[in-house]
């Protein structure tokens, strides 16, 4: 007896809408490149209302809206969501200025690391909440895939 398909709510491509893309520093770039990676190995994206995918996710930010262009591996557009970028404004401040502070610290402090990582894997961690929290009703998402989000969002903030 054959089985239907199941559906594969996970993302299988990530990329920047061209209009928010800015050029980042090399650290910044590579934890990108890194959050991408990982989030292509092992995630969990369900588009709610959606019959599955594989996704591909164009990631965009513009007026103070995160935009999720959702689109099926063959390009066919699948759904949008737009979140409000306010409520992330701190959590990404300071972030961000930890993320500084940790690549300072790598040349001229290392006594510092942990302590500075500490607080980055925190505040990281409260991005990755507030994310699945503003996506619930919309996408679902599980803690890593909203921690590697959480780090490309950052991408686009800079």
């Amino acid at each position: 007896m054959a089985h239907a398909p199941i559906a594969a709510f996970r993302i299988d491509g990530v990329t920047f809408d061209d209009a928010t893309v800015v050029r980042r520093s090399p650290e910044i770039e590579q934890e990108r490149k890194v959050a991408i990676y990982d989030l292509l190995n092992e995630n969990h994206f369900e588009l709610i209302g959606s019959q599955g995918g594989p996704y591909h996710l164009v990631l965009g930010a513009a007026d103070n809206r995160l935009v999720f262009d959702v689109r099926l591996l063959d390009g066919t557009e699948h759904g949008r969501v737009i979140l409000s970028l306010t409520p992330f404004k701190r959590v990404l401040k300071d972030y961000l200025d930890l993320c500084r502070n940790y690549y300072a610290a790598l040349h001229d402090a290392p006594s510092r690391i942990e302590a500075i990582d500490m607080g980055r894997r925190g505040l990281h961690d409260d991005g990755a909440n507030l994310l699945r929290e503003r996506l619930q009703g919309k996408i679902e998402i599980d803690f890593l895939t909203a921690r590697r989000l959480f780090t490309l969002i950052c991408a686009l903030s800079l």
